[in-house]
């Protein structure tokens, strides 16, 4: 049997019941270590279910996958998902190859990045296409995701964004060269995020558009949610490129038209208690 089991968003204590029996029970364990991270290591995780972990990184999850299902073939293999097994797409393929060798899988849900950032005070229904924002190279600056948070704004709806991860990334030199060292991890912050997207609406203005989104619209920054230390901040998109919200991992939301009800809420979380969080 091959377990998918989420992991939550906090620290060790996060797994469900059911899913510490499964990986208890399971033979090997893998903990996939490259769509999101806790705000502990693998060692507190190891300490706390009692089973030594094999660390899963997107060359061994997306080019070994069936070698990892062999396992599952002949014994318990839990695969182990910071928030929800099905928080990224790769762990649908996983599914899938299983299904087509005849494994048998179980999923063991958790609370996600998706659902928790109803914290904020933000109503689930109201969001709208949740996308990724990249970090920008010198040579490579993508904007596909402003026009999805266009869109979601047009039609009243919040917009969660997701923040770019590097983890075991190789540089371009070490890449061209074959050489597998990797650079140190990175974590998008609200920050850079905010930045960057101030950067598109002013391309946008120069080129004679008149976006949706401005340096006033108001969002919110989250920051480490489940964790004991969670953060979030509410005010405008000109605020978010500065506030301060520590360590990762962060979230943005780009907000939509706002029942009376999520502002109120909104205020809880103001940077700056005259911001005016009307739109």
């Amino acid at each position: 049997m091959l377990y998918l089991v989420g992991l939550g968003l906090g620290d060790a204590k996060d797994i469900t019941v059911k899913g510490l029996e499964a990986v208890r029970r399971c033979r090997r364990v893998y903990l996939e270590a490259y769509t999101s991270v806790l705000t502990v290591g693998k060692e507190a995780l190891e300490e706390f279910y009692g089973k030594e972990l094999i660390l899963a990184d997107r060359e061994m999850v997306e080019q070994e996958a069936d070698s990892l299902l062999k396992e599952a073939d002949v014994s318990d293999v839990a695969f182990l998902v910071v928030g929800d097994p099905f928080g990224a797409t790769t762990h649908s393929d996983l599914v899938l190859r299983a299904v087509k060798l005849g494994i048998p899988y179980k999923v063991i849900h958790n609370a996600s990045i998706m659902n928790a950032v109803g914290c904020c005070g933000l109503q689930l229904y109201n969001f709208g296409e949740t996308v990724s924002i990249v970090f920008w190279t010198d040579t490579w600056k993508p904007e596909s995701f402003f026009d999805k948070i266009e869109k979601n704004r047009q039609s009243g709806m919040h917009t969660l964004c997701l923040l770019d991860i590097k983890v075991k990334e190789q540089s371009l030199e070490n890449l061209m060269k074959g050489r597998k060292i990797y650079e140190p991890p990175r974590y998008m912050s609200v920050n850079q995020a905010a930045e960057q997207l101030l950067a598109i609406i002013q391309n946008r203005r120069f080129q004679g558009e008149n976006p949706e989104v401005t340096e006033n619209t108001i969002c919110v920054g989250l920051a480490r949610v489940g964790a004991l230390d969670e953060k979030i901040a509410s005010g405008t998109l000109q605020q978010m490129s500065t506030v301060e919200l520590g360590a990762p991992l962060h979230s943005l939301i780009v907000t939509g038209t706002m029942h009376p009800l999520e502002l109120e809420m909104l205020k809880l979380f103001s940077v700056d208690s005259s911001t005016n969080t009307d739109r």
